[in-house]
């Protein structure tokens, strides 16, 4: 499963974790101005927002796990099985594959306003991007720097939840996560302070009980408060460094170690890390053998040309032995 999230200190930050047990060999894909993008029933698109993010690319095509464009609206797309449903296609809106979601949005929206107003108009349905790659079930984090939104294709119809918290991770929907929360609603990053019973002393054990009582197993309810909590009650520098260790910080308390979280076809685990400064068009990552942070700019790129840049993810470190 996954999580992604937002964080604003000067700059504005998106990302995420990818947890699965397998990668796909993604790598961070620029996708220019002038790339020709063709939509299965939108038409053509030949000019449009540059974009950046983690991508699977198949027949010169960037399958996007996430990307920020370049005006600052960032998706993420995150695992949603048995919840995620894809009719077929309907007359009168515009219809958009799941693989297209991502791409169709950032290369023409600037903005979450935007991003909604298209999206109303949206019909996601079943289109398979190949026989080998079939719809995946997802729902959708879309993000700028003023707000966001949680989008989820369900049976009764194709829903956008206001995202007061900027967090998203897997089942159930997203109107239970934050109802949820609720239950959580007495923990603190303070001490704490004795509730359980009148005239029932109990004091602390120990110091840095901060936070008891948070959930710390890797389910995606536990995850979205974690994750929710870690990044209210973070503290952090402006600088571009403290930003992004902080954001790295906050995705690591509910990343997946291998061995703790089995699958049908091995263990789950954090295959990679994003944090994007979507303000100066920075991809940062971190994989699973790799803590160092690696970042590709896409400024740094020719955003007018007609072909997709990709960089392989380093996915290995050295040790570094200091004496």
């Amino acid at each position: 499963m996954c999580t992604a999230l937002t964080f604003k200190t000067k700059d504005n930050y998106f990302g995420r974790n990818l947890d699965y047990e397998f990668s796909y060999n993604e790598t961070v894909t620029i996708t220019p101005r002038n790339y020709p993008f063709t939509f299965r029933s939108m038409g053509k698109n030949f000019k449009h927002y540059a974009m950046i993010g983690m991508a699977f690319v198949q027949n010169n095509y960037p399958l996007y796990y996430d990307a920020v464009n370049e005006k600052g609206l960032g998706i993420a797309g995150l695992n949603f099985p048995n919840n995620a449903f894809y009719p077929k296609k309907a007359r009168g809106k515009d219809n958009v594959a799941p693989f297209e979601f991502i791409p169709f949005i950032l290369s023409t929206c600037k903005s979450v306003k935007e991003a909604r107003k298209a999206i109303e108009k949206m019909n996601i349905y079943c289109e398979n991007f190949s026989a080998q790659l079939p719809c995946s079930p997802l729902h959708w984090l879309v993000a700028d720097n003023k707000e966001s939104i949680v989008v989820e294709p369900l049976k009764d119809g194709l829903k956008i939840y206001d995202n007061p918290v900027g967090v998203l991770t897997n089942n159930p929907t997203f109107d239970f996560h934050l109802i949820n929360l609720s239950n959580y609603i007495n923990v603190s990053r303070e001490e704490p302070v004795n509730r359980f019973a009148q005239g029932f002393d109990l004091v602390p054990y120990s110091r840095g009980m901060g936070g008891i009582g948070i959930p710390g197993d890797l389910s995606s309810s536990s995850r979205f408060v974690k994750a929710v909590f870690t990044k209210l009650n973070s503290v952090c520098g402006q600088s571009e460094l403290e930003s992004v260790n902080q954001f790295f910080h906050i995705l690591t308390a509910v990343e997946q170690q291998k061995g703790c979280c089995k699958v049908e076809k091995g263990f789950e685990h954090t295959i990679y890390s994003s944090c994007c400064n979507a303000d100066k068009g920075i991809y940062y990552y971190t994989t699973y053998n790799n803590r160092q942070i690696v970042g590709v700019e896409m400024f740094k790129e020719n955003l007018n040309a007609r072909e997709l840049k990709s960089y392989p993810l380093l996915i290995q470190t050295n040790l570094f032995i200091q004496n």
